[in-house]
């Protein structure tokens, strides 16, 4: 099988930083991200924080913090990858296409297909007032068109199986174009409204795809993601995790950063008989 890419995750999207061990700051994202390149990863996640609030609990489309994040991540990790976040409820996605632009990272998270974003309580009431998370067609292709124009290599976000072949559907109908590198299905399971996280559902999943194309998983959730990290690991798809989609450790220990849980994804790889992609690997897998 292929070497196994590390991606790490470093941070939520509106987790609180009060509350849990978020990095917000550029010099915060730098070293967690440091601690992540050190134990195997070579691609960085990159959600930008307010950094206005002095806490950073809500996201930003600041192309100046976003590049003040971005410089301090690759002044400490040298070669990394940056994969910079899109998502963005709404037609206006003037903020994610600018910070695109100023950034150029090498990939961009690319949400393939809309979702009713939900979750329940235990007592029954909604965790927050349901919404849809929307990614008609015409909004995919305005973000490849800007992933074309700046050389970014689109990493398709899959939350549920009619997504997945969707996107198998757009790559027939030539959306993505050449030079954009190999086309990559991210499978996002543990979202409550989306497709859970399930080993059994996972192994079947490949089939819906392009050939040649390439995949990876972003479990959500806490100990019991692991064992479906490692069944990633086993069908050859390429690793995830971080800050952003888990606290856990695979023994429920709270991890204190993003370099223990990506010290952990590496052990699936290796228990898989697969080493790990350097980021030099990995852009070449990647045909970035």
């Amino acid at each position: 099988m292929e070497k196994a890419i590390l991606t790490c995750a470093l941070t939520g999207v509106l987790t609180n930083p009060k509350q849990y061990p978020v990095p917000v700051t550029p010099a915060q994202m730098a070293a967690e991200a440091r601690d992540a390149f050190n134990a195997g990863a070579s691609i960085m996640h990159v959600h930008i924080r307010s950094q206005e609030d002095g806490f950073g609990h809500m996201p930003s489309w600041d192309p100046d913090v976003a590049e003040a994040v971005v410089s301090a991540i690759r002044e400490a990790c040298p070669g990394v990858i940056i994969n910079l976040t899109t998502g963005v409820v709404g037609k206006d996605i003037s903020g994610p296409l600018n910070c695109i632009r100023r950034v150029k990272p090498e990939i961009a998270a690319c949400n393939a297909g809309s979702l009713n974003y939900l979750k329940l309580k235990d007592d029954g009431h909604w965790a927050w007032p349901p919404m849809v998370f929307d990614n008609p067609v015409s909004k995919v292709q305005q973000f490849l068109d800007v992933m074309q124009e700046c050389g970014v290599h689109p990493e398709f976000e899959c939350f549920d199986v009619g997504i997945v072949r969707s996107v198998t559907m757009y790559l027939k109908a030539g959306m993505l174009k050449e030079g954009m590198g190999r086309a990559e299905y991210n499978l996002v399971m543990g979202v409550a409204s989306g497709m859970p996280c399930s080993a059994e559902l996972l192994a079947l999943l490949p089939q819906w795809m392009a050939p040649d194309s390439i995949w990876q998983s972003t479990l959500i959730g806490r100990s019991e993601i692991w064992p479906v990290h490692q069944k990633t690991a086993d069908l050859g798809g390429m690793l995830r995790t971080g800050l952003e989609d888990t606290f856990y450790l695979p023994n429920g220990d709270r991890a204190n950063g993003n370099g223990e849980l990506i010290a952990e994804l590496a052990k699936c790889a290796q228990n898989a008989g697969r080493s790990i992609a350097s980021a030099k690997e990995a852009r070449e897998l990647l045909n970035l």
